[in-house]
């Protein structure tokens, strides 16, 4: 199937961008003939703001398809919870005396003018385009510098990263690692089944070999089509995790030095011998020590934004016609089918 270029679709978001916040930015107060989606405090979101934002939001996550049924509902919720929030800590950024970062919003707008200069369709909504994409520039440069303000986080104590090592010891575990070796007989994965099949036979006949005694390491550096060849096959240390999940059962069932039957992967047919296995292992807090703390930092980081959008939601009035989350479903249908 061919793809939309990646310009044509930033194009496309470009205009849908400029439909939803060209007449209102969320928050602003609403013409008396639109029907309105949300009040935050004394701020308006328009049912029409709202769908064009559910329309980007869409285009962005799911491409051309169509969110999953599955998803729908909660994917419309979270979307409009996402415009709530933006009106919320807008505000919030400016009672804080945040300016928006003006060299880096500058720059991104000549970026775009020097992306469509000399388009007809930038040509002819230019302005409007350049007032709608500045609009919203700023706004994002807003709350990104509220977030970094909020998210700054001192370093932990000792006892907080040692706490946090002890409560998530899980995250701290050295994986299993095995140590393979590889003959590796390239097919293209578009090959015919027949090249297949002599992938398949020649790898028998190799592992034949190598059952009656032949060096593995020889037999890689003449057959192996992997770049470990040169090494006789040698991988090194992989981690678990690491492999595709069929290789990953055949080592499963390996014991150290066991050579496998051939089995196919994606860039051919693979013969594997299991040199050594190093068992999950939990790494001491002194080995983390600097992980720990790094980690706790985040924790606390995301725990401090989350509760700071918490708060501005606990703190404003804020009332959302659900309705619109069923009307946007329908809409979008009727939309597709026609």
């Amino acid at each position: 199937m061919m793809r939309t270029a990646p310009s044509a679709r930033l194009w496309a978001t470009l205009l849908m961008a400029a439909g939803a916040f060209a007449q209102a930015q969320p928050g602003a107060a609403a013409p008396a003939q639109e029907a309105v989606f949300a009040t935050v405090g004394e701020r308006t979101i328009t049912v029409g703001e709202y769908r064009q934002a559910l329309a980007v939001a869409t285009r962005k996550k799911y491409y051309h398809a169509k969110p999953p049924e599955a998803e729908l509902a909660a994917f419309q919720r979270e979307v409009g919870d996402d415009l709530v929030n933006r009106v919320l800590l807008l505000d919030e950024a400016k009672r804080r005396g945040i300016r928006p970062d003006r060299q880096r919003v500058d720059a991104a707008l000549a970026g775009y003018e020097a992306r469509y200069k000399g388009n007809p369709r930038w040509d002819a909504n230019r302005d409007k385009m350049l007032a709608t994409v500045a609009r919203q520039l700023e706004d994002d440069s807003l709350i990104e510098r509220l977030e970094k303000q909020v998210k700054t986080i001192r370093e932990p104590t000792a006892r907080e990263a040692r706490d946090y090592y002890d409560r998530h010891k899980e995250l701290f575990v050295e994986p299993e690692q095995v140590k393979l070796g590889v003959i590796l007989l390239k097919v293209d994965p578009s090959s015919p089944q027949a090249a297949w099949n002599a992938a398949h036979e020649e790898a028998r006949r190799i592992r034949q070999r190598l059952a009656a005694g032949a060096d593995f390491a020889e037999l890689a550096k003449l057959h192996s089509g992997d770049l470990s060849a040169g090494r006789g096959g040698d991988m090194g240390y992989i981690h678990r995790g690491m492999l595709p999940a069929p290789v990953q059962a055949v080592v499963d069932g390996l014991a150290p030095g066991a050579i496998s039957a051939p089995v196919q992967v994606l860039e051919g047919v693979a013969i594997l011998r299991l040199e050594d296995r190093k068992v999950a292992r939990q790494r001491s807090f002194d080995e983390v020590r600097e992980r720990a703390g790094d980690l706790w930092q985040r924790a606390e980081a995301d725990a401090a934004w989350k509760a700071l959008i918490a708060d501005l939601r606990k703190r404003t009035s804020i009332r959302i016609d659900e309705s619109q989350f069923r009307q946007a479903a329908t809409a979008a249908a009727e939309g597709r089918s026609r």
